[in-house]
């Protein structure tokens, strides 16, 4: 049981990042374009405007894939209470997988949306 509540914590890690950061970046997104905090990309960051953008549209693909893959993560783990260690760690390895395709596929999400609303200089369409 001990090894299921670790991972169970474990997996609970991305999906709350995920719902944490996206609603703070899709209410308030970070005020200045810098390299340590926020969506970085090189399209995000030609102007204060492609910035909050790409900071608020990335903040609401992690807010609403984070509540989804939550209960998804809440559902499968809770299903193998009491089974074995190895059933366990596989769960939370495919989770884990998920979970980092989804951030992954943020990325095209975001800059997607980037050149469909703005040109390669950063200017609105």
């Amino acid at each position: 049981m001990g090894f299921w509540v670790f991972m169970f914590i474990m997996c609970l890690l991305t999906p709350l990042t995920m719902i944490f950061v996206g609603k703070k970046f899709s209410k308030e997104p970070p005020k200045n374009i810098n390299g340590v905090f926020g969506y970085r990309s090189s399209m995000s960051m030609k102007n204060n405007d492609t910035w909050q953008f790409a900071n608020n549209t990335a903040g609401k693909f992690w807010f609403l894939s984070g509540m989804a893959i939550l209960l998804v993560t809440i559902v499968a783990m809770l299903m193998v209470t009491n089974k074995s260690i190895d059933l366990v760690g596989k769960v939370g390895g495919i989770l884990v997988g998920i979970q980092i395709g989804l951030l992954l596929s943020s990325v095209f999400y975001t800059e997607n949306k980037l050149k469909k609303n703005f040109d390669k200089n950063g200017n609105r369409i």
